[in-house]
């Protein structure tokens, strides 16, 4: 992969377990156990994601098991208790479902989880096929890349660009994801520039600018 990995395509889990509308409650729980996750997108036809049933789903079920709730408890949670009498996918699930395409930056899937306060989305094609599965860990793994990497990418992708000076460069250090520019540069305003830039390299924690203005000093021979 070249440069960051800028879209939900390159981080995302390919391959996803799923189930039928018709699966039945303990065949949900067992697949969970089985593959240690806490949720399934549920399909209908060739693969398309029509919802997802999540542990949350599940558990009105024990919760309500032995008890007789107020007609208090019965207006205010109507939903969980339909589904404590739930038994297939169909009825238990989310729907619709919150997905995100494979070609969706990692921002727009970050914002999507965070607004709909959801661990995962099922990341479907145009026509709402299931792709894979991208998590909040897998939006992390941008984190995962190398201090070498990050400052690499700064200098050939902004630094070359916004500071072309031949004779004596800015010099780009990354320590812990935290980038910093240093150098003296003709154009001053271009700071806030180069730093909303690094910033946005996925895997930067954060970038400090040490640009002074002048003339560039050429380095000793």
């Amino acid at each position: 992969m070249h440069g960051s990995p800028h879209i939900v395509s390159d981080v995302m889990t390919h391959t996803v377990v799923a189930v039928g509308r018709d699966a039945p409650f303990k065949e949900i729980i067992n697949l969970m156990a089985q593959w240690k996750v806490s949720a399934l997108p549920v399909l209908e036809g060739e693969g398309r994601v029509i919802g997802v049933v999540s542990e949350a789903d599940l558990l009105p079920k024990e919760e309500f098991r032995d008890s007789d709730p107020d007609r208090f408890t019965q207006l205010r949670r109507l939903s969980d208790l339909a589904k404590a009498g739930a038994v297939t996918a169909g009825e238990l699930m989310t729907s619709p479902a919150v997905t995100v395409r494979s070609d969706a930056a990692l921002a727009e899937a970050a914002r999507i989880m965070a607004q709909r306060r959801v661990k995962r989305l099922p990341v479907v094609t145009g026509e709402g096929l299931l792709e894979g599965l991208v998590s909040r860990s897998d939006l992390l793994k941008v984190f995962l890349r190398s201090d070498d990497d990050l400052a690499e990418e700064v200098r050939r992708e902004i630094v070359s660009y916004l500071f072309p000076a031949p004779l004596a460069p800015v010099h780009v250090g990354v320590v812990d994801g935290v980038v910093t520019l240093t150098g003296r540069i003709r154009d001053t305003s271009l700071v806030p520039v180069a730093a909303r830039l690094v910033r946005a390299v996925e895997g930067v924690v954060d970038v400090e600018c040490d640009l002074t203005s002048g003339p560039a000093v050429a380095e000793p021979r």
